[in-house]
């Protein structure tokens, strides 16, 4: 790892945490002589968000990568998603409603602390004969299509190096190096979300002896594990994560539409955000002994942007520096499998001698449309509704079917090459978008809806939907299709009176967000 570095290099990576050293990995294999350098800016990893893996990402970390023994030894794992709601009627844990798994979830899934991944991913990718450099400062890229790129940084002690290379990854993250310098960087002004988040510690766990006594029936109604799970707290026009890690800490942040809600005043970062998790009845009873770590609490705002290109000829962006959305169903690590597979598929091809003008083209037309796809099926005004138990209960399972039936069903029954074309990418998948549009925005309408006739969250107490985990069988279409005639009963019953109405939705002024300035933390 202390090696001089060399300037002839086939592929340089920029960022060696999961994104760059999981494509390292996969290259590695297809191609085990390529010279592979890795750029990695911090000299150990710190605690990031990104924290819990879905169906697809834990499929790819453990049967694509082989990582499995690793996160069953070092990581959490994962009991599903877990939802809670609460209105002015609630006012303790037991009478919140709640969406989540009566039993434990069948296919795998991990709680995972990113620092201890990505130092085991880039480990590997070293293992298997990449070269690194760590406290790497990258002063500046040039791309040359179809040429020699090249990378001026400085290494560890501020020496100054020139290095070249055929292809260039970028897995800076949000740095997003190559997006921002080359003007590809795209703000997504539709989703303007904000998050604050830290790690914590004397959070009360949900499956703890003392909530079994204090609401013995709420307890026994659950067969599974609760704490495991990613719980969400919801509120209007936002949402909390509750990430269990190993060795007792809890990632816990929220997420929120900065056009429906603020973070609550306060002196610092920290007392804001327990202010808005107290909020909640769930949220109060878990951090009624809990802190936050002093320096680990985090504020970023404006989450959601992409890249007009996610290739050239020579240079493929990976994991968040090809853009990010938004944290809720956890996809940024779906998003990692995607780009790494695509990426070092396009590569490794290029080695090879196949032609790679109409691979990068058709990579560039994939990829935009599964941003924008993904972002306008799932995502777009999902804020306006997430805090209604009947709305969201529905939609989670609505979404949560066609991302099985559509996305998490390929690889399992087809092969892990499906990875190399991300979701919505295909003509074929042009009516699983469609629909999800659709009832993504007729609920945020009915919500609105809802809102007005002061009945928005009228079931947000006392009920508990007991989820029961989708499997890969001839049940599954049918499950889905009983979704679509429940989400028409809502249709009939209320959605009619906006079929013809324009939306109404409140948007707060850029002037009532910056009232409410994010100091530092102290």
């Amino acid at each position: 790892m202390d090696q001089p570095p060399r300037t002839d290099w086939d592929v340089i990576v920029m960022g060696g945490a999961l994104a760059g050293a999981a494509t390292v990995c996969l290259l590695r294999r297809k191609n085990p002589a390529l010279r592979v350098l890795i750029l990695e800016r911090s000299e150990r990893f710190k605690r990031r968000v990104g924290e819990s893996t879905v169906e697809i990402s834990a499929h790819f970390l453990g049967r694509v990568l082989g990582f499995t023994e690793h996160l069953l030894d070092r990581h959490v794992p994962k009991q599903g998603m877990r939802f809670w709601f609460a209105n002015e009627r609630t006012r303790a844990l037991d009478q919140c409603s709640e969406t989540g798994p009566r039993y434990n979830v069948r296919l795998p899934g991990y709680q995972v602390d990113r620092a201890v991944l990505d130092e085991q991913v880039l480990a590997t990718a070293v293992t298997e004969g990449a070269s690194v450099q760590r406290s790497a400062r990258i002063r500046r890229v040039q791309l040359a299509d179809g040429g020699a790129q090249t990378i001026e940084w400085d290494d560890a002690g501020g020496a100054p190096h020139t290095s070249t290379a055929r292809w260039i990854i970028d897995a800076s993250g949000f740095a997003a190096i190559l997006a921002r310098q080359e003007g590809w960087f795209t703000p997504n002004t539709a989703h303007p979300t904000a998050t604050c988040w830290s790690r914590w510690t004397g959070v009360r766990s949900l499956d703890s002896r003392e909530f079994n006594a204090k609401y013995p029936a709420w307890s026994a109604r659950v067969k599974g594990l609760r704490n495991p799970a990613t719980n969400h707290l919801t509120g209007r026009g936002w949402w909390a994560w509750f990430i269990p890690l190993k060795g007792g800490d809890v990632s816990i942040g929220v997420v929120y539409d900065q056009r429906i809600t603020e973070l609550p005043p306060g002196p610092n970062l920290g007392e804001r955000l327990r202010k808005m998790l107290i909020s909640h009845p769930v949220g109060r009873e878990l951090l009624a002994d809990a802190r936050w770590q002093e320096g680990d609490v985090h504020f970023r705002r404006d989450l959601a942007y992409s890249t007009t290109t996610f290739a050239t000829d020579g240079a493929v962006l990976v994991g968040d520096a090809a853009g990010f959305i938004d944290p809720f169903y956890s996809p940024g690590m779906d998003w990692i499998a995607f780009t790494a597979s695509a990426a070092a598929t396009l590569i490794a091809d290029s080695f090879r001698g196949k032609p790679v003008a109409p691979r990068v083209a058709r990579h560039n037309t994939q990829f935009a449309r599964s941003y924008d796809r993904w972002f306008r099926a799932l995502y777009r005004d999902k804020y306006y509704y997430m805090a209604d138990y009947d709305l969201m209960t529905l939609a989670f399972r609505l979404d949560l079917g066609l991302y099985y039936l559509g996305v998490v069903a390929l690889p399992f029954r087809h092969g892990n090459h499906l990875l190399e074309t991300p979701p919505f990418a295909s003509r074929e998948s042009g009516w699983a978008f469609r629909l999800m549009q659709f009832y993504n925005r007729r609920f945020a309408a009915i919500a609105e809806s809802r809102h007005r006739r002061g009945v928005f969250g009228r079931h947000n107490d006392r009920r508990f939907f007991a989820f029961t985990s989708y499997e890969f069988n001839r049940r599954l279409p049918v499950r889905v299709a009983g979704l679509v005639f429940l989400w028409l009963g809502v249709e009939l019953r209320e959605g009619w009176r906006t079929w013809f109405a324009p939306a109404r939705r409140p948007d707060l002024t850029a002037a009532a967000i910056a009232a409410t300035p994010i100091p530092h933390q102290t």
